[in-house]
C-alpha cells in the first residue's frame, strides 16, 4: 500500500471513529478511559500536536469542537453525567499505574 492510499484509509477510519464517539453521547469520557485509555478528550489533544506538527496552530477548544461535533460545553450539558463511584477509583488507580 502506497503512502497516500494509507493515509487516505487513515483519515477514514478517524473519521469514522469520531462519528461513533458523536453518536454515542451515552458513553460516558471516564468509562473510555477505564477501558481504553483515551477519550474524546485525548482525540482532541492529538489533533492539536498533529496540527501543530504540521504549522496548522489550532487551539483546543476548537478541536475539542471537532471531535464533540459541537462546543465542549454544550455537549457536556445534553450527554455528561457525575462519574460512579466505582468509576472514579478505577481512572484514579489506573492513573496511579501510569505514573510509575
Amino acid at each position: 500500500m502506497d503512502d497516500k492510499t494509507r493515509t487516505e484509509i487513515e483519515a477514514a477510519v478517524f473519521r469514522r471513529l469520531v462519528q461513533h464517539f458523536r453518536e454515542r453521547g451515552d458513553v460516558q469520557n471516564i468509562d473510555v478511559m477505564n477501558l481504553a485509555g483515551f477519550c474524546r478528550n485525548c482525540l482532541s489533544k492529538w489533533f492539536v500536536a498533529a496540527a501543530g506538527d504540521r504549522g496548522e496552530p489550532i487551539d483546543y477548544e476548537a478541536a475539542r469542537e471537532l471531535v464533540y461535533g459541537m462546543p465542549y460545553k454544550e455537549w457536556q450539558a445534553q450527554h455528561q453525567k457525575a462519574a460512579s463511584p466505582e468509576a472514579k477509583a478505577a481512572f484514579a488507580e489506573a492513573q496511579a499505574k501510569a505514573s510509575h
